[in-house]
């Protein structure tokens, strides 16, 4: 994602390539949420944005949103360990501290993952910014006793937090 800030103004007068390009990674490595998304201009602030963007992924079908849910990354999980995080995804988790776990939280989050994704079969999704590893673990082994239709509705929420957090580091 580019680091030049942009007011709603410069926003509502890109065409929609710049405007895809731009915002191509709010949504993990699905640029099809934009691109839906620019219809809507002219946008009155930041809130009407993000609510844009979400609105398309709440309409969205269920295979679409399931796929969406299934681009996110493991919170310190393989594409963590290999370096193939988006550069968004490596900030949010290494602001969380996901980066410098000790062994055992390694292991615990691992764990999870693993039974989080065979009881789901997708990700556990949190929008980490504000937390540190010991609320993230907290959080996700409470939420890993839900049943499927509680956490792809929270996983659908969770991406929005995502997506809004990240606008906000685009949008000045």
């Amino acid at each position: 994602m580019s680091t030049t800030r942009l007011n709603l103004q410069q926003i509502n007068q890109l065409n929609q390539e710049q405007f895809v390009e731009l915002f191509s990674g709010i949504y993990e490595h699905s640029p099809w949420i934009p691109q839906e998304a620019f219809q809507v201009r002219p946008f009155r602030d930041l809130e009407h944005l993000a609510l844009s963007m979400q609105q398309v992924v709440l309409a969205a079908s269920h295979a679409s949103q399931l796929q969406l849910i299934r681009e996110h990354p493991e919170l310190a999980g393989k594409a963590s360990i290999k370096k193939q995080l988006t550069d968004d995804s490596l900030r949010e988790q290494s602001g969380a501290g996901l980066d410098s776990c000790s062994e055992e939280e390694f292991a615990l989050l691992n764990q999870l993952n693993r039974d989080y994704n065979a009881k789901f079969g997708f990700p556990f999704i949190l929008a980490v910014k504000g937390y540190q590893r010991t609320g993230i673990i907290e959080n996700f082994s409470q939420r890993v006793n839900n049943d499927v239709s509680q956490e792809f509705a929270e996983c659908i929420h969770q991406i929005g937090l995502i997506a809004r957090f990240r606008l906000e580091t685009l949008v000045a």
